[in-house]
């Protein structure tokens, strides 16, 4: 069978790991082409990478490229055009954080797709991180008991590009850029739960910026389910992302770049720990199938699959378009100090406006 021929959009930081994980994980798949609004960086991008087609004009890649899927990594703000433009072309769609700067967006991208049969996949990898997949195993195994709290938390000292810090080009801050992640793996780890409420707490601390950079959420499932977000671009030191599930019968916790385990207390034991560890019961350090740490190649192969073998993407356009709303939601909560019922649907032009107005 024919390679899979895919087409990136975006030639910066995520571009780079989506590449990696194309070359090392996805057989399947070919990159043949990278767009990029500067000609020297996709000329760039394309020599360090192999790929043999480069342009700095999308609309001429879409109309002389014979691709099978866009993977869309540009900066938030050209989410929605480009997504639109790979569609009008009958272009498979995937697409990094956020999905979009709004619901109106959102929608449009998602109603375009679907008029088209074309899949439209939201590229939220910690839906595919081993480590932390390998927790949600443990909790559908019945590991904790029923569970009525998560954690999710994602800190650093901030993004990498100065589109980040503008309201214009990123539609708000580090709940945008990070919180989007939690939103998004709360929604995994509940089955897309109905949400309930949700409640932020914004605020500026180190960065010259007219977005926030350090946020607290809270988030309320019908199914009683508390879930909580810490995400900041003030933390010094490096990334950190962790995450924490608490039940009734016990706890599970993974660091995603420390350690090489879960960490996890059952009362009643699960299926297997580690090799030799004995019982599972009481506290143990669980093993996960290690591979590519952060999910990025087990996205980007299910992706494929789903266009090679037409099946539904297990993340799709709805569920970035669900985060968005709650990311709409957060914003407002931080700017009322107050919960915030879903649904929401606001008329603001960009999120953070909900916050600043």
């Amino acid at each position: 069978m024919e390679k899979t021929r895919v087409a990136i959009l975006g030639a910066g930081f995520i571009a780079n790991i989506h590449m990696e994980s194309y070359a090392r994980f996805v057989p399947e798949a070919e990159v043949v082409a990278v767009y990029s609004h500067s000609g020297d960086k996709a000329r760039d991008f394309a020599r360090a990478h192999g790929i043999p087609a480069w342009y700095d004009d999308l609309d001429k890649l879409l109309g002389q490229e014979a691709v099978d899927v866009v993977d869309i990594g540009l900066p938030n703000y050209l989410h929605h055009q480009a997504c639109m433009k790979a569609a009008a072309h009958n272009k498979h769609i995937i697409i990094e954080k956020p999905f979009a700067m709004t619901l109106e967006e959102a929608d449009e991208m998602i109603a375009e797709c679907k008029k088209r049969n074309l899949k439209l996949m939201y590229a939220e990898e910690l839906c595919f991180a081993p480590k932390y997949e390998r927790v949600r195993a443990l909790v559908e195994r019945g590991a904790v008991g029923k569970v009525y709290m998560l954690k999710q938390a994602e800190k650093h000292s901030g993004p990498h590009s100065a589109w980040f810090y503008k309201k214009e080009t990123s539609g708000g801050g580090v709940m945008m850029d990070m919180g989007c992640h939690a939103l998004a793996w709360f929604r995994w780890m509940t089955k897309n739960n109905p949400v309930k409420s949700v409640y932020a707490d914004m605020k500026t601390v180190m960065h010259n910026t007219d977005c926030e950079d350090n946020t607290i959420t809270i988030v309320e499932f019908e199914n009683g389910v508390t879930a909580i977000a810490e995400d900041s671009w003030a933390r010094h030191g490096g990334m950190d992302d962790r995450i924490e599930v608490y039940g009734d019968k016990g706890n599970s916790s993974a660091d995603l770049f420390r350690g090489n385990a879960a960490l996890t207390y059952s009362i009643d034991g699960y299926d297997y720990a580690s090799e030799k560890a004995g019982s599972s019961k009481g506290w143990t350090f669980t093993v996960f199938e290690e591979a590519f740490n952060q999910g990025y190649p087990h996205e980007l192969r299910h992706f494929i699959e789903c266009v090679r073998e037409n099946k539904q993407p297990l993340v799709t356009g709805e569920d970035g378009r669900a985060v968005l709303e709650m990311i709409y939601a957060a914003y407002a909560s931080a700017k009322s100090g107050s919960k915030v019922a879903l649904p929401f649907f606001p008329k603001v032009k960009y999120p953070i406006e909900l916050l600043l107005g």
